[in-house]
């Protein structure tokens, strides 16, 4: 097959696509160019397109022997991932950005343009497998390394974008080997450090980011019963399930520390509760879709998993799809009720759900409903 790598210029894709050469493939090598004016060097561990990383990628693909290419997607990247993180931030949700690049540029825009090359697949140095069903269609798994396991960042991959990807490094059991398979191929960057945190960030400041970006103007934190507690200086900066950088000015009736329950972008005010209020029976979200195969019929409540964090454990759930109240039979969402309440998520996360290994599918989260009734939530 004609394969295209994607080169971040870090350990794990270079990895991949030297054994996609191995393989057997005709691999060709692109490092994405997320940003108009990348940084010279990287800080730390932060941070994974700067002019540094394309240098690397292209010392792994001299030493494999492949085609090195770069691709300028930074228009693309500020349009699906920068600006949506704003724009949701600024409406009080709390975006994934991993998610949206992994959806809007790895699996839409670069696939979109390898397929019009005459590329048959991409692959990326993700910890994740693709499984053949017995019917022939593709299902997404966890890596064997779960420490490592990446299939909650590519639950939104699609049937088709299954059928044209590849994650060589699925069934290895640890990065330590990873690395040394690195090091054994003369690889520089095999001890490099992995990258972390939101890369069009690289100082990890995103409170400071998002006040440049959306405006910080002082505002008041409520307790549940629209008293006033103290004040905060941007409501962007918060999200759901916080609890430090709370500033209510002084103790609480009760003595207990208070965690962030809402935004409310157009009041500007932030409303604080006790950790008990985080709880939640219900979550639900419109923009879902399947990874591979969808249930056979999803308006009938199936059991699953449901993992709200990348690095979170899964927790036991049902699920359905439901017709959303009031509007157009078209208008669905899906909705998943855990066993036990999930606490602290937000509007804006993504809700992977499991079947076993499988990623069965996943959906932005556009409503919860709180575990403990509003009559007993008394400050």
């Amino acid at each position: 097959m004609r394969v295209l790598a994607a080169m971040s210029g870090g350990v794990d894709s270079a990895v991949a696509a030297a054994r996609a050469v191995d393989a057997g493939h005709d691999v060709v090598g692109v490092h994405l160019a997320l940003s108009r004016n990348p940084g010279t060097l990287r800080t730390g561990a932060r941070g994974c397109c700067t002019i540094e990383d394309s240098m690397d990628a292209q010392r792994a693909a001299n030493i494999i022997g492949i085609p090195y290419y770069v691709w300028d997607f930074s228009e693309r990247f500020k349009a699906d991932v920068v600006d949506d993180f704003v724009a949701e931030y600024s409406a009080g949700r709390t975006p994934n950005p991993c998610m949206r690049c992994n959806e809007r540029i790895k699996f839409a825009a670069l696939l979109e343009k390898a397929l019009a090359l005459g590329f048959d697949a991409v692959a990326t140095g993700h910890y994740a497998t693709i499984v053949t069903a017995d019917d022939g269609s593709r299902e997404l798994h966890r890596a064997a390394a779960w420490a490592k396991d990446q299939s909650y960042v590519l639950g939104v991959l699609t049937a088709d974008q299954l059928a044209h990807a590849m994650f060589p490094l699925g069934a290895t059991p640890s990065k330590a080997e990873v690395r040394a398979e690195a090091a054994a191929r003369g690889f520089a960057l095999a001890s490099k450090p992995d990258s972390h945190d939101i890369c069009f960030i690289p100082d990890g400041d995103t409170r400071g980011w998002l006040a440049d970006k959306v405006g910080a103007e002082p505002g008041a934190i409520l307790d549940r019963s629209g008293a006033v507690l103290g004040t905060h200086e941007g409501a962007a900066a918060f999200t759901v399930g916080q609890r430090k950088g709370i500033n209510v000015g002084h103790p609480t009736p009760d003595g207990r520390p208070r965690f962030v329950l809402e935004v409310r972008p157009s009041t500007n005010e932030v409303v604080v509760g006790p950790r008990e209020a985080l709880a939640l029976r219900e979550l639900a979200g419109a923009r879902f879709s399947w990874a591979g195969r969808a249930p056979d019929d999803a308006t009938t409540e199936f059991a699953c998993e449901v993992q709200v964090r990348a690095h979170a454990d899964p927790v036991p759930a049902v699920a359905r799809v439901s017709h959303l109240d009031g509007l157009d039979d078209r208008e669905q969402e899906l909705v998943v009720t855990p066993t036990d309440p999930i606490i602290g998520v937000a509007p804006g996360q993504t809700a992977v759900l499991y079947v076993g290994t499988r990623v069965l599918g996943q959906f932005t989260i556009d409503r919860t409903v709180s575990a403990v009734p509003q009559p007993s939530l008394v400050e």
